[in-house]
C-alpha cells in the first residue's frame, strides 16, 4: 500500500472512495469543520469546499484508493473547538488526524495504520509540534459504534499517548513530532 496526498490529480480517486453520495452520508469530510450543519447543506456544497480545501492523505491498493485520513492544522477545523469531548487541552498548535474512512472491501486490512504512519511524516514534513487524534476506545463498555475518527488501539501501537480524556470512550491522543524526544 501506498499513500498521496490529496492533489487536484488525486481527487477523482477520492470521489471514487467516496461514492456519488459522499462518504458518511454526504459529509465530505465537513464535520470536523462544520459541525452537525454539515447536514443543513447540500451534499454537492461539502464537496466543493474539500476540493477546495486541499487537506487529506489517500491510501492506494495498487491504483485503487482504499483508504482516506482528513489531516490539517487542528485551527483550520473549527469543530475541534467546539466538541466539549475532543476541545483544545492546550495552546500548541497541533496538526489534526480526525476522520478516516476505508473502502469497504479494504477494512480490517490496516489501511488506517497505513493512514496514521503517512499522517505522522506529513505533518512532522509540515513542521507541526504533534499530531492529534481523537478516536474511539473500544475497550470502553457501550463505547460509540462511529468509528470515523479511528480506533484508540491503533494509534496507540503508534506511539501516541493520551494526553486528555473527557469522555470515557473519546480519548485526545497525541504524538509529538518535536522536541527534547522527537529532534
Amino acid at each position: 500500500m501506498r499513500t498521496e496526498p490529496l492533489t487536484a490529480q488525486t481527487w477523482p480517486d477520492l470521489e471514487n472512495l467516496f461514492g456519488r453520495a459522499g462518504a458518511s452520508n454526504g459529509c465530505w469530510c465537513m464535520y470536523w469543520r462544520l459541525g452537525p450543519r454539515y447536514h443543513e447543506r447540500p451534499r454537492a456544497e461539502n464537496r466543493e469546499e474539500l476540493a477546495s480545501s486541499g487537506r487529506g492523505l489517500l491510501a492506494y491498493d495498487g491504483d485503487l484508493a482504499v483508504g482516506w485520513c482528513l489531516l490539517a492544522p487542528r485551527a483550520e477545523l473549527a469543530w475541534l473547538a467546539r466538541a466539549r469531548y475532543v476541545a483544545p487541552v492546550d495552546d500548541l498548535p497541533v496538526w489534526s488526524a480526525p476522520c478516516f474512512f476505508v473502502r469497504r472491501s479494504h477494512r480490517g486490512q490496516g489501511v488506517t495504520g497505513v493512514l496514521i504512519d503517512a499522517a505522522v511524516e506529513a505533518a512532522g514534513a509540515a513542521g507541526a509540534p504533534a499530531l492529534e487524534a481523537y478516536p474511539v476506545d473500544t475497550s470502553v463498555a457501550g463505547h460509540t459504534r462511529n468509528l470515523f475518527p479511528g480506533v484508540a488501539s491503533a494509534f496507540e501501537r503508534r506511539g501516541f499517548a493520551v494526553v486528555a480524556r473527557r469522555a470515557p470512550d473519546r480519548p485526545v491522543m497525541r504524538f509529538p513530532l518535536t522536541g527534547p524526544d522527537r529532534s
